[in-house]
């Protein structure tokens, strides 16, 4: 009998994938260009299903029934593409590549094009969950075929993460739908995080709460509606004592944030497709000021304004349970910046949708985000409602649904509180200010870019538009000061 799949790049993620398919009864072909590395595999987890051991991509194809589907999961960029040179002779029209790996997505577009025209089936997959999630059920976005999704599809669903027997995964779209998916995604997971990293300064810098006093917030709100993967894990890092020194864990650890790309690939994709995806921005640049420390060392002994000694949350509310509300408020301005990253990163695949294409389903992708992946969250079955409506009844914005709304409104007063205590007393806190700003810009009904407008055409007869007439027009600045019509 041939494998149902190959893998081929057997690194932890690689491994684990083929580990899943082999436990959900497939019979996984491995390969990777060490063949100590699959040995080592077949050796510690052979036992856990059938595989077929290769030593060449030659023999993994050769290994595999029709149509072949052999999945890639190498580093991202160029071994994507020498690995696929090498595969493509060996294949057959109809047979099935497939990317699982953080492919940027115009990457993922061209390649699929390129082996269409062969008669090669190209899926890029977005796999979300770690090492941890590929093993046991990842939330997976494919994109690709259609056709190659109904072949390839019934295998992914099975070793899909599941929320309530419902497998996370289904076909997003067509060529570098599924990657792009992913990246928001990421995107989101990195406003996610940050505006968690934000609320946990706040709630230290201002209110003197202690990384193990605030494990027990975070477990809190955890059965609050902010209830989420992030903030349960939040909460055992600021719990866990460093082993060597007796101090919390969070202090021990370098305040550099690392990162591999997609958050940044986001925040691009967002100014290109003209969505204004300003927490994920936000939380990127944050990342990288994080990194420069030697900078911040230097700053931090020439800039005196800031916090010069202790502020309590009394001082700041002037009352006796003051800290208590502050943290309270803090929860509401976490709740509310959290939005706002979800709705504009749905909003960016709208307007993604609308530049390459695709037909993007906002219900469906949420579906897959509510287990298995890392932005796993209990809000995103609301999402998901604020959806399931005939498309003219959807919200032009996620934050236009009436349940976010209602939310909305009454988390502002706590959220401008936290907001204006963060900039009054110097703690940074930029996706909480930023995202409250996106809620101000998208509210009024007029805003300064008019001026810019008219700033633009003065310096560069770029025109304009007027409010009171149809047309486009243009003032003679450096002549008469006349308005012509262009």
């Amino acid at each position: 009998m041939g494998a149902d799949i190959g893998v081929t790049g057997l690194a932890v993620m690689g491994a684990n994938l083929a580990r899943n398919l082999a436990r959900n009864g497939f019979t996984v072909a491995l390969h990777n260009r060490s063949v100590a590395r699959t040995d080592s595999l077949l050796n510690s987890y052979g036992h856990e299903g059938n595989f077929v051991r290769t030593e060449t991509l030659a023999e993994l194809v050769e290994s595999l029934e029709r149509p072949r589907k052999v999945l890639i999961m190498v580093k991202a960029g160029g071994p994507v593409d020498a690995v696929i040179d090498e595969l493509t002779p060996l294949l057959e029209e109809g047979d099935i590549i497939i990317d699982a790996g953080n492919s940027f997505y115009e990457e993922t577009r061209r390649r699929e094009e390129a082996l269409r025209e062969k008669g090669l089936h190209f899926v890029g997959v977005g796999v979300s969950g770690g090492e941890e999630g590929a093993l046991n059920g990842p939330s997976i976005m494919p994109g690709g075929s259609r056709e190659s999704y109904d072949s390839l599809g019934p295998m992914l669903e099975k070793i899909s993460a599941k929320y309530h027997g419902e497998a996370c995964c289904a076909w997003v779209g067509t060529d570098g739908a599924g990657h792009y998916v992913k990246m928001v995604h990421n995107g989101i997971e990195y406003a996610d995080m940050q505006v968690i990293g934000e609320a946990y300064d706040l709630m230290r810098s201002l209110a003197g709460l202690e990384p193990a006093t605030q494990a027990g917030v975070f477990r809190e709100w955890n059965t609050t509606d902010l209830a989420s993967y992030l903030i349960e894990i939040t909460a055992e890092v600021l719990e866990q004592e460093d082993e060597l020194t007796g101090r919390p864990l969070v202090d021990v650890i370098v305040d550099s944030a690392g990162q591999k790309g997609t958050g940044r690939w986001t925040a691009i994709s967002g100014l290109e497709v003209g969505s204004p995806v300003t927490a994920i921005a936000e939380s990127v640049f944050a990342r990288s000021i994080s990194s420069q420390r030697d900078l911040r060392a230097e700053t931090s002994r020439v800039f005196s304004a800031g916090i010069n000694e202790a502020i309590t949350a009394s001082e700041l509310y002037g009352e006796d349970d003051a800290q208590q509300d502050f943290v309270e408020d803090v929860r509401k301005a976490l709740y509310a910046s959290k939005l706002v990253a979800y709705a504009q990163g749905l909003d960016m695949l709208v307007a993604a949708g609308e530049e390459y294409g695709w037909d993007l389903d906002l219900k469906s992708i949420a579906s897959l985000w509510r287990a298995g992946c890392i932005i796993r969250a209990d809000l995103l079955d609301t999402i998901m409602k604020a959806y399931d409506v005939p498309a003219a009844q959807r919200p032009k914005n996620l934050l236009l649904a009436e349940e976010f709304t209602e939310a909305l409104n009454e988390c502002l007063p706590a959220w401008r509180r936290v907001v204006a205590a963060a900039a009054t007393y110097g703690v940074p806190a930029p996706v909480f200010s930023s995202s409250l700003a996106y809620y101000d810009s998208l509210r009024r009904d007029r805003l300064p870019a008019s001026l810019t407008q008219g700033l633009r055409d003065y310096f560069g007869a770029h025109t304009y538009q007027r409010v009171d007439k149809p047309g486009t027009f243009h003032t003679r600045w450096s002549q008469d000061r006349s308005e012509a019509e262009v």
